[in-house]
C-alpha cells in the first residue's frame, strides 16, 4: 500500500503539471497564483500538522509565495531526532500528508455544500471497509461505486445549487497543488525505509501473524478510498483545465 501511495503521488504530479500548463495557456501566467492562493496553504499546512503529530520541530514555514526559480510556492522545514524510530517513520507520513490533507478538506466541503454526495461517499467507504476479501468481483464493484460517485458530484441537483460552484472552485485549487514534490517524495522515502525495516523485523521474529488480515484489508480500503478521491478530483481539474486551454486556442 505504501508503494501505491507513492505511485499515486507521481500520477497526481503528472496531472497537476498538465493542469497548470493548461490553466496558464488559457488564463495567463497568473493562473498558478489563483489556484495556489488556496491550494498551497492547504498543502503546506498538511505537512506542518503531520510534522507536529510525529514530534518533529518546525524550523521554518512559508504557506504561500510567488513561484521561485524552481517553481516552489511554499515550504515547511523541520528537524527531528534521528535516533527516534517514531520520528523517522513520521517522515513518510509527513511527505505524503498533502494528499490526505487535501482530500480531507474536500470531503469536509462536500459534507457542508453537497451533503447528498457526501452521504454517497460515506456509504461507499463503509461498504469497502466491511469487505473481507479482495477479488475481481469486489474490485469491479468498487469501480462502479466510484463511477456512481462522480455522477453524484455532477448531478442536476448540484448544478442547480449555486454553492456547488464554490465547492468546485476550491476543490480545483486544492487538487492543483495536492501532488507531491520531489522534496516530499525524498522525505517520504526516508520514512519508507524505516517502515520497511520494521516490517522486516516483524517477519523475521514471526510477529506479523498477530496483525489480523481483516484489519489490514480495512486499512487498505480506507487508504484506497482517499487515493481514488484524489485521482478523481485531479482528473476533474485536468478536464476543466483542458476546457480553458481550448477556449484560448
Amino acid at each position: 500500500m505504501t508503494g501505491m501511495v507513492i505511485l499515486v503521488g507521481f500520477l497526481l504530479g503528472m496531472l497537476r503539471n498538465c493542469s497548470l500548463i493548461n490553466f496558464q495557456r488559457g488564463l495567463g501566467s497568473g493562473a498558478v497564483m489563483v489556484t495556489g492562493f488556496i491550494g498551497v496553504p492547504v498543502h503546506e499546512l498538511s505537512h506542518g500538522i503531520a510534522a507536529l503529530l510525529f514530534g518533529h520541530r518546525i524550523t521554518a514555514i512559508k504557506l504561500l509565495q510567488k513561484p521561485d526559480a524552481n517553481g516552489v510556492m511554499g515550504y515547511v522545514e523541520h528537524s527531528y531526532n534521528q535516533s527516534s524510530i517514531y520520528q523517522q517513520v513520521g517522515n513518510f507520513f509527513i511527505g505524503i500528508a498533502p494528499i490526505f490533507g487535501g482530500i480531507a478538506c474536500m470531503i469536509a466541503l462536500m459534507h457542508v455544500i453537497i451533503p447528498q454526495t457526501y452521504s454517497n461517499f460515506i456509504n461507499i467507504l463503509m461498504g469497502n471497509i466491511h469487505l473481507e476479501t479482495i477479488n475481481k468481483s469486489t474490485v469491479t464493484g468498487m469501480l462502479y461505486s466510484y463511477i456512481g460517485l462522480v455522477k453524484s458530484i455532477f448531478s442536476a441537483e448540484n448544478f442547480q445549487n449555486p454553492y456547488f460552484y464554490i465547492f468546485l472552485f476550491i476543490s480545483i485549487c486544492i487538487s492543483s497543488h495536492i501532488s507531491l514534490s520531489l522534496a516530499d517524495i525524498k522525505g517520504a522515502s526516508i520514512g519508507l525505509t524505516a517502515i520497511f525495516f520494521i516490517l522486516l523485523i516483524l517477519n523475521i521474529f514471526g510477529l506479523s501473524k498477530y496483525i489480523q488480515e481483516i484489519n489490514l484489508i480495512k486499512y487498505n480500503m480506507v487508504i484506497t478510498s482517499f487515493l481514488v478521491i484524489a485521482v478523481i478530483f485531479s482528473m476533474i481539474t485536468f478536464l476543466v483545465s483542458l476546457f480553458f486551454a481550448a477556449l484560448k486556442s
